[in-house]
Order: structure tokens, then sequence, then C-alpha cells
């Protein structure tokens, strides 16, 4: 049977309008990286690079974890948006900021432990003093981080996405120019790039921010303190509070597969590095339009099931194709993608071996982001929380299963992992979906 008709669904082409945005933004998110690895690995001592490396890593989780507040807003603008309740938008907004600006300095306390991060990492006692100095100060600009997370939130509940690209554009070009001026002007190595990564950091939530205000101005949206709403509270932490166990549960089942990884030898290590890679690259783009369908399908679902529903065939659509095309690229020039991330022969071919496990994992991983987008819009976290959970303990026992086969198993149980997501996603969707269409 087609997924399709012969013309792709109505809504196809506004959602793609509202993607390309997110989808260049995504596809930038690595250029800061390699301007700082660029940057530090020109200087004649590696323990620099190494230590802002250590120091992304304690970010990446940090970031990535409070990446609830992105989504929660997102899902909960969108919907009320879609009810044109300005008073309770205003609410959600302001909650939100308030909480993102407490959770951030919340983060400072983190300052004490540090060291005793840095620690569980393996590096060299010089590396780790660098990169405790490069968090410290980096650490500042977590209300800024935070709260531009609402901020973006808001622009994609809205439908206002080219300004998450003009804000990534801004803070990513600020950090590129003190950059360079810190470190290859000044002389101030790590320490300069985390001060590059501060006042980029902050500026772009300044710039934000005014954008909030006067977006919610021009839309008649009231942003002075509301009256305590309890039940519209207790509605933001649940939303945050699910997302934040599943994104926890999604940084452990990585954590893990790097470390059985690691187990094997430092050459599979750096060929799963590689492959992931490609995993990592093709999550960028198909999350540009799992974040589109985010804001259209909470906007489409307050006001109409069957809206909603034109929302996510043009989703699934769009997803398709970008699956298809990834996964296409992926077996054609796979060996060639291969060979532009290392020069290593060992590690080359170790990761041709496992390269048709992409093949496999990329048309799979298309149904976990597509569902997340229309779970964040329906705001449905609750059941993203249990079937992240579920997807879990379903790929530890595939793991546990598959072990005698070496990192071939371990790829099998990832591909287990991605597709018992997508799987228990689509069995709720359809049972709750096909209720509310008929309830209507």
């Amino acid at each position: 049977m087609l997924l399709f008709n012969k013309r792709p669904p109505a809504q196809t082409g506004s959602l793609f309008r509202l993607a390309w945005p997110l989808l260049l933004s995504n596809c930038t998110v690595p250029l800061l990286g390699l301007v700082d690895t660029a940057v530090l690995g020109h200087l004649p001592d590696g323990r620099y690079l190494a230590a802002v490396a250590l120091g992304a890593v304690i970010f990446s989780f940090l970031y990535w974890g409070f990446g609830f507040l992105r989504m929660g807003t997102t899902g909960l603008v969108a919907q009320t948006w879609g009810q044109e309740d300005r008073k309770a938008l205003g609410r959600v907004i302001f909650q939100a900021l308030t909480l993102a600006l407490l959770l951030g300095l919340a983060l400072q306390l983190l300052r004490p432990f540090i060291p005793g991060l840095l620690s569980l990492l393996d590096s060299s006692p010089d590396a780790r003093l660098l990169a405790s100095d490069y968090v410290a100060i980096r650490l500042w600009s977590a209300p800024a981080v935070l709260m531009q997370y609402v901020v973006l939130g808001l622009a994609i509940g809205l439908g206002r996405t080219g300004v998450v690209l003009w804000l990534l554009i801004l803070g990513n070009g600020i950090n590129i120019l003190l950059d360079l001026w810190f470190v290859m002007g000044l002389g101030l190595t790590s320490n300069g790039v985390a001060f590059a990564s501060l006042i980029a950091e902050t500026s772009a939530a300044a710039v934000g921010l005014i954008w909030l205000v006067v977006t919610c101005k021009a839309l008649q949206i009231p942003l002075q303190r509301p009256v305590p709403d309890p039940a519209s509270l207790k509605k933001l932490i649940q939303v945050n509070s699910d997302l934040f166990i599943r994104t926890l549960a999604l940084l452990l089942a990585l954590a893990f597969f790097t470390r059985q990884g690691a187990a094997q030898g430092n050459e599979v290590l750096a060929a799963n590095a590689v492959l992931m890679q490609l995993v990592m690259l093709s999550s960028y783009l198909l999350d540009g339009f799992a974040q589109a369908v985010e804001g259209r399908f909470g906007t489409a679902f307050a006001r109409s099931h069957r809206e909603a529903r034109e929302v996510y065939k043009a989703g699934l659509f769009l997803s398709v194709m970008t699956a298809t095309a990834i996964t296409l690229a992926a077996w054609l020039g796979g060996p060639w993608l291969i060979q532009q991330l290392t020069d290593l022969e060992d590690i080359r071919q170790l990761a041709t071996t496992y390269l048709p496990w992409l093949w496999l994992i990329l048309p799979v991983s298309l149904w976990c982001y597509l569902y997340d987008g229309v779970f964040i819009g329906a705001t449905w976290t609750a059941a993203m929380r249990n079937s992240l959970l579920i997807a879990l303990v379903g790929y530890l026992l595939a793991w546990w299963l598959l072990q005698d086969y070496d990192n071939h198993g371990l790829w099998a149980a990832f591909l287990v992992f991605n597709a018992l997501r997508g799987l228990t996603l689509g069995w709720v969707f359809r049972k709750r979906f096909s209720l509310t269409v008929t309830k209507q």
C-alpha cells in the first residue's frame, strides 16, 4: 500500500518553509566545534585542545540534559497559540523563563564539583586543570543559555523558525571572531575559547530576549507577572520533568554505546565514532523536520485534529524522502565519507565493515524523530518518557543477548533501541489520535 497519493500532502510546502531554517541551523551545529579545534589545534601544546574537548563533554551533558526547556516551551506555546489564549501564552512564557533562570543559577552550585566531574574522564592532570578553568568560565553563561532555550522554543512554537537561524548565526559568528582574536591575537589559549563562548552565548541570549519582548508586544501577549495558576505551573513542571527523564535515558543509551565500543579496543571505538558522526549528521537533518512538526502540529492539534493529521502526513512525507536520500547516500558514498573522516587505514576498514548497519538504522530512525515532533507538539511527554525507558531496557537486553557477536551485536542492539522507540510511539499515536479524531 502506498503511504501517499500521487501528490504530496497539502501541508508539505508550508511545513518545508518552516523546516528549512531549522535544517540549516542544525547542520551548522558542528561548525563551532570545528573552529575551536582548528584554532587550538595550531597551538604548539596539545593540552589546550584536550582541555576544551574535556570541558565540551561536561557542557554537552549539561545543556543537552536541559534541552527539555526548548522542547517543552515549543509544545506548550504551540497549543496555547492555537487556542488564541494570549493571557495563558504570556503565563507559559513567563513561567518558562523563570524556570530557566532559576536552573541556570542553580548550575552555579556545581563549581566546587568541577574537578571531581572532570576526574571521571580519562585524561592527564594538566589537561584536567585547564579544563576546570574552561568550565568555570563558561558556566557563568548557563542562565543565558537556558533562557535562550525558551526563546527558541517560543520562536518554533509561533512558527518564526527564521529567528532560530539568525540567533545561531549571531552567536556562532561572535564566537568565531572572538576565538580568533582571543587565541590567535591575545594568546589566551583554552581560556580564550571559554571567554569567547561566554560572551557569544550571553550576547545571543540578550538579542533573543529583546526579540521575545518586542514580539510579545506586537502580538499583544502580556508578559507581566501572572496571577498564580497552580494547574498551569503543574503542567509546565510535568512536561519538563518528563522530557528531562527522557533526555537522561537517551544520554545513558549513547554513553553505553560508547563505553561498550571502548571495551573492544581503541580501533573499534574510533570506527564507531566515525560512523556515529554520520548518524548524528542524519539526525540533524531529520530533526529539522521534527522541530517544524512540533510547532505546526501543536497549533493544529489545539484547533482541529483533522488539520493536525494533515501536518503529520506532511511531516511523514518529508521525513521519508529525506531518510531515503540519506540512506542512499550512505549506501553509495559511505566508504568515501569514511575516507574523508579518517586517514587511518585500520579505522577505515573497521568502519566500512560496520557501515551496513547504518543502512538499516537511518530509515528506522526517521520514525523516532517524526513522532518526537508530534508528541512534543501534543505535549504527550509522559508517553515519550515511557517509550524511551522501554526502548532502553530492550536495548540493554538485546546487547546482553548479542554480546558474543562483539561490535556487530552492539550495533544490532542499537538498531533494536531505535526500532523500539518508533514502534512504541507509533502504537501510542495510533491509539490516541484515532480516538481524538473520532471524538471530534
